[in-house]
């Protein structure tokens, strides 16, 4: 007959006791308050509850209580017999009880017996074992120590280590606070002691694989925290060491970089690089070459306005006006610049001012002579935007590191020329004018007009990046200005980066304002004079722009006014002139002596340069402006023989080729000219072009050219006023030319007032001054027929007698 006990129940609400375990539990709980105190009462004389056969005969040692799990108000099939070991308060103060789990039972019925307590049927449950459950026991046991060494808990590996039941030592499960409510309760409902086993290692060795983990995690902290710990103090040991060398060898404190850094205000990535570098210092040793490299780059980065930027000005009538008081004429590109600033400035009011991250904006290409005031152009546009202003000189510029910096592993490294502007105008959208761009060369060391593409690049530029610097800097707000005096010699991929802005040159009224209004004030102030002590006449200045300098721009008249000024100052100071004083016209000649530059028409006929057959006038332009050209044709004498065409004067190919052209015309069309052409076959021709030193070509002279072999042939001198210039087809078409206005210009200081140009450059007379086209006679033609009836004045001796 099976043993029954009659037990008091004891729940417990999401919790488990397993056989073994030794339990506190508060006794404020009624219902476990009542279980406890049925248990120390008597055992009832007379059984409760049906079907009982048989009970102890003999009261138990200890009372005994039956704890069952209770999850979601059912209890589960089998519970724990549990003996009450102990009554009293815990060190708060509270009732509780102490209670040790000894072995499972099945719950059966319940009913109402002595006491609060509700009486339970505990039916003893028999456990499976086997040789396989003493293997996982010992397997378990040495997971279970393992753990608890990892746990620190020492006193309780003793009494695990004397455990030899297998059950017993599976039941130790019930103690691990890292298992989970249902896992208890499979391990209590499990009697197959090496299920339980099984159950009871899978969770311990996973609970301690995850501890090995969360322990390596731990030390890795741990030794992170001391390292930066280590680091710290060694840092300030080290400056404590550097500081104390310092006041002992008198040298100036060492700065610190990592504050500076800090404190600087700098983009993301350039404060990550400078800290590495930073941190690299502090590893490299005094002697080591290394250290001064990398403290010349952080003193780089740390100059640099990374974030100082100037406030443009948003009155376009002011920057107008400033425009208007710097420069005299130019109106066209004033006009183009105004523009520029105005769409800027609409652009930033719209929101507008970035596409993409990227700014917008032209790069404007300032192309003319020499002394036409590009450079101060860029100053007045940089006083208009309210920005500073700085100039990069790119003239005989051959290696690319002057505009990306060199490599900072070679000796004397540097960062390249764009970044140093950056860094002297001491903010990030400055004015740069790169001056010059016509004169940058190429050689092994890379072309540096392909640097300029991205420099000058909208798309590009706002990621440039400096192979000294080696961190991006955004140039996408900087205003970009270049200057050329010759457009051929330009890249065309560089050009096409910038809207070409043409600066053709002064008129002499306009020569005249200059001269009054800037560059007297400024020569009188270098000279030591006052302002009322010297004064020029209108009329002095227009001859010094006219006879006693020739052209584009006023660099030699404002050399001339300077070489006066000096003269003057040294009478006054020999006692041989008063102030103040006025120079006129007619005194000029004895400042500077005779003039240099007579127009051609207002020499005698018979010292003019055309006062001889074959002798034609034309119009070029060269670097420094459009320019007049002299073409002389002569014919050999027949009995020296040879019939050939010879060419001197540094010519081109494009002019040889015009010289051919005008020559094949002639005699094929002579006889329609009433030409003289047949003695060409008996006598060779020369056609010179003076100044042979200074290299000329071009298509523009073709009409030229054929206007002095005609003249040669016909006798017929060509007027000493007259000026000319186009192309000139095998059938006597005058094609169109470039250059008009500069060729214009040109004529006008020459004193010449009859030009002749192609019929298709009509609408470049639209860019002429009206003040200058008033003053001349502009002849637009289309065939060398009418060119010859401008040109040729009447014969006045045989051709033969010219020859």
């Amino acid at each position: 007959m099976t043993e029954i006990r009659l037990l008091p129940l004891l729940p417990l609400d999401e919790d488990v006791v397993l056989p073994g375990m030794i339990v506190p539990l508060e006794l404020e709980d009624a219902e476990i308050r009542a279980a406890v105190e049925s248990a120390q009462a008597k055992a009832p004389s007379s059984p409760s509850f049906p079907g009982i056969r048989s009970l102890p005969a003999a009261k138990p040692a200890k009372p005994e209580v039956l704890i069952v799990p209770r999850v979601h108000g059912e209890y589960a099939e089998l519970g724990t017999v549990a003996t009450i070991e102990r009554v009293g308060r815990v060190p708060g103060g509270k009732a509780a009880v102490l209670i040790r789990g000894t072995r499972r039972a099945r719950l059966g019925e319940t009913g109402q017996g002595p006491g609060a307590a509700r009486w339970v049927q505990a039916e003893p449950v028999t456990e499976t074992g086997g040789e396989r459950a003493n293997a996982l026991a010992a397997d378990y046991k040495s997971v279970v120590i393992t753990i608890l060494q990892q746990r620190e808990g020492w006193q309780m590996i003793d009494a695990v280590q004397q455990l030899d039941d297998p059950s017993a030592i599976a039941d130790l499960a019930g103690n691990a606070p890292y298992l989970k409510l249902d896992q208890k309760l499979e391990l209590l409902a499990t009697l197959d002691v090496a299920a339980r086993l099984e159950r009871a290692l899978e969770w311990s060795r996973e609970y301690l694989a995850e501890l090995e983990v969360t322990d390596t995690i731990r030390k890795d902290v741990a030794e992170g925290m001391e390292k930066q710990q280590k680091e710290f103090l060694l840092r300030r040991q080290l400056e404590a060491i550097r500081k104390e060398l310092g006041e002992l060898d008198g040298s100036a404190k060492e700065d610190d970089y990592r504050a500076r850094v800090e404190a600087a205000e700098l983009p993301e990535h350039v404060r990550k690089a400078a800290l590495a570098e930073v941190d690299k210092l502090d590893r490299t040793s005094e002697q080591s070459p290394e250290g001064g490299w990398i403290r010349t780059w952080l003193d780089t980065v740390l100059e640099l306005p990374w974030q100082t930027r100037t406030d443009d000005v948003h009155d376009i009538a002011a920057a107008r006006a400033v425009l208007d008081a710097d420069h005299a004429g130019l109106d066209d590109v004033k006009e183009r610049i105004v523009e520029y600033l105005a769409v800027r400035n609409r652009r930033a009011e719209a929101g507008l001012g970035q596409v993409g991250g990227r700014r917008s904006g032209a790069v404007l290409a300032l192309v003319g002579p020499p002394g036409v005031g590009k450079t101060s152009l860029g100053e007045s546009i940089a006083k208009a935007m309210g920005r500073r202003f700085v100039r990069v000189a790119l003239g005989g510029v051959r290696d690319e590191a002057e505009i990306r910096g060199h490599r900072r592993t070679y000796v004397g490294a540097l960062p390249g020329r764009i970044v140093r502007a950056i860094k002297e105008a001491g903010s990030i959208n400055p004015v740069v004018l790169l001056d010059e761009v016509d004169k940058v060369g190429t050689d092994y060391r890379g072309d540096p007009t392909a640097a300029l593409l991205e420099v000058l690049d909208p798309e590009q530029n706002h990621t440039f990046r400096d192979h000294y610097l080696e961190v991006e800097l955004d140039l996408s707000d900087v205003v970009f200005l270049a200057t050329a005096n010759a457009l051929e010699t330009i890249p065309g991929p560089l050009l096409d980066r910038m809207e070409l802005v043409t600066l053709d040159g002064y008129t002499e009224h306009e020569k005249v304002i200059i001269g009054r209004d800037h560059l007297l004030p400024r020569e009188l102030e270098r000279a030591g004079l006052g302002q009322d002590d010297v004064r020029f006449t209108d009329a002095a200045l227009s001859r010094i722009a006219a006879e006693y300098t020739r052209e584009a721009g006023v660099r030699d008249a404002n050399r001339t006014i300077a070489k006066v000024l000096r003269k003057i100052t040294t009478k006054v100071a020999l006692g041989e002139a008063t102030l103040p004083l006025t120079v006129d016209a007619e005194g000029l000649p004895g400042y500077l002596g005779r003039p240099r530059h007579l127009p051609e028409s207002s020499l005698p006929a018979s010292t003019q340069r055309t006062a001889t057959p074959g002798v034609a006038t034309g119009l070029a332009v060269t670097g420094a402006g459009g320019d007049v050209l002299y073409v002389e044709a002569s014919l050999a004498d027949p009995e020296t023989g040879g019939t050939g065409v010879t060419l001197t004067g540094q010519l081109g190919d494009v002019m040889k080729e015009s010289a051919q052209i005008a020559l094949s015309y002639l005699r094929s069309r002579g006889a329609e000219l009433e030409l003289p052409v047949g003695d060409l076959k008996d006598r060779g021709v020369h056609v010179h072009v003076p100044a042979g030193a200074v290299p000329k070509d071009g298509p523009s002279a073709g009409v030229t050219m054929t206007t002095a072999l005609a003249s040669l042939l016909s006798g017929r001198v060509v007027r000493a006023d007259v000026a000319m210039t186009g192309e000139v087809s095998l059938t006597g078409r005058v094609l169109p030319i470039g250059g008009v206005k500069q060729k214009l210009l040109a004529a006008h200081r020459a004193g010449l007032r009859t030009v002749i140009i192609p019929q298709r450059n009509e609408p470049d007379l639209d860019d002429v001054p009206a003040d200058v086209l008033a003053e001349l006679d502009v002849h637009p033609v289309t065939t060398v027929r009418e060119v010859l009836a401008l040109a040729l004045s009447p014969a006045s001796t045989p051709v033969t007698q010219a020859a």
